[in-house]
Parts: structure tokens; sequence; C-alpha cells
């Protein structure tokens, strides 16, 4: 009898085995990041609305960063991108269903270190970038300028 309870507990550990793995593994994967949902920003060209591009950041924290308590933060994230996206928007000069990243990407690294703190925050990411609608890319004013006039 004693045999057979042994074989039944080994037999028990090498299935539990796998399944403790798993779960370590999936804690890892929790990061150190705050997920801003998409935020439609606008694109104004010589002061109209020419689209809006719905756009998702990742604000990436320090190693030392309390996730929770950043996590906590999220909406007043989403309302500085709104703020700064609608008082400056963030055209993309050679693309009107894109925005600007690095000046994006630069801007709300400010409001962030205002909101969380420079020691929590490392970066910020975009996540995607999804036109409201497909535009044609602005025309160019060619090599001459477009003031020029022809017969």
């Amino acid at each position: 009898m004693p045999r057979r309870a042994a074989l039944a507990a080994a037999i028990v550990l090498l299935a539990a085995g796998p399944a403790l793995a798993e779960e370590k593994a999936g804690a890892k994967d929790v990061g150190q990041y705050v997920d801003l949902s998409p935020v439609a920003l606008p694109i104004v060209v010589d002061g109209k609305l020419v689209n809006y591009v719905f756009v998702s950041l990742r604000v990436v924290l320090t190693t030392s960063a309390n996730t929770a308590k950043v996590r906590g933060k999220e909406p007043y994230f989403r309302d500085a991108l709104v703020r700064v996206g609608h008082r400056t928007p963030f055209t993309n000069p050679k693309d009107y269903m894109t925005i600007d990243a690095p000046r994006l990407q630069a801007t709300m690294m400010r409001e962030a270190v205002a909101i969380a703190g420079a020691k929590d925050v490392k970066s910020i990411t975009i996540l995607s970038q999804a036109p409201k609608r497909r535009m044609a890319p602005p025309k160019s004013a060619g090599p001459r300028g477009g003031s020029e006039i022809r017969p």
C-alpha cells in the first residue's frame, strides 16, 4: 500500500510541476507599464480639421515604480494626451493618416513625468495608430513651389 501511495504522489508532483512553471511565467509577463485606452487625436491642416487618428500608448515604468499606484493614474495620462493633442495637434506633414510620433512621445514623456514622477516613468511607446478615414497624402508644391503661374 505505501508503494501505491508513493507512486500516486510522484505522478501528482510530475503533473503539477509544469502547471507551477506556467503560473510563474505568467506572473513575470505582468510587466511594468500602463496601457492607455485609444484616444482620438485631431489632424489639423491650415486651421481646418481634416482627420482623426486613434492612438494607443504605453507608459513604460521603471523597475522601482509602484505599478498599482501608477496604473490608477491612467485617466490622468489620457486627459493629458487629449489636452496636448488638441492644444497643438501632432499633425504629420507628410501623411494625414498618422501622427508625428517623435513629437508625441517627447510631449507625453514630459506629461507622464509631471503626473507620475521622474523616478517612475522610463519611456513612452506608441502601440497603434488608426485613422478615422483614409486620405491621399498631401500634394507637394513641386520643385519650384506652388506660387508659379503656368500658362
